[in-house]
């Protein structure tokens, strides 16, 4: 198996949630060629499936290194701050992705930074300014959705879940959210 495939293979690993192989494969990417950053990021991606987060950051320190122009290195490194509960490193990385990028998930992390600083009426405006610029990202939506239904405003909430499932009608956690 070639570089790329065997990176392919580590991906598939890691979505079947077999993280010890997936593991091993990211450590057999990091040999056969140390100076791309693909070992280090599925490496520190199976890090944060175990909750990992300082490794993590250090997986993501050595793939930056090597690729310091990919904004989702930065986003996922941003992450793993935030679970840190590290607020201000998450957000220069998640603002980092953003330039670089443009990053839709980098911009919805972003909103959980602000939620976690306390400033819940910025996350709200910046997410429906998402909304707004990007109105086909489902995903935006669904975070407002929660964010209402969280802080009781089960009719507003119901109508961002709706125009979701209108997006992506097999959606099963909006019809749960809608549900329930």
């Amino acid at each position: 198996m070639n570089f790329e495939e065997t990176f392919k293979k580590g991906y598939e690993l890691l979505h079947e949630k077999d993280l010890d192989k997936s593991l091993d494969t990211a450590r057999k990417l990091q040999k056969m060629n140390p100076e791309a950053a693909e070992g280090y990021l599925l490496e520190a991606e199976v890090m944060q499936k175990l909750n990992q987060w300082d490794p993590s950051i250090e997986s993501l320190n050595e793939a930056i290194e090597r690729d310091e122009k990919n904004g989702r290195l930065y986003n996922l490194r941003g992450y793993a701050f935030l679970n840190k509960n590290d607020l201000e490193q998450a957000r220069e990385n998640f603002e980092k992705a953003i330039d670089l990028e443009d990053l839709p998930a980098a911009h919805r992390h972003l909103v959980l930074y602000k939620l976690m600083s306390g400033d819940g009426s910025e996350a709200i405006s910046y997410l429906l300014e998402r909304i707004k610029s990007d109105p086909r990202d489902i995903e935006n939506w669904i975070m407002m959705g929660d964010l209402m239904k969280k802080g009781g405003h089960e009719e507003k909430a119901r109508s961002y879940y709706e125009q979701a499932l209108k997006m992506d009608p097999e959606n099963n956690y909006v019809k749960n959210q809608l549900e329930g």
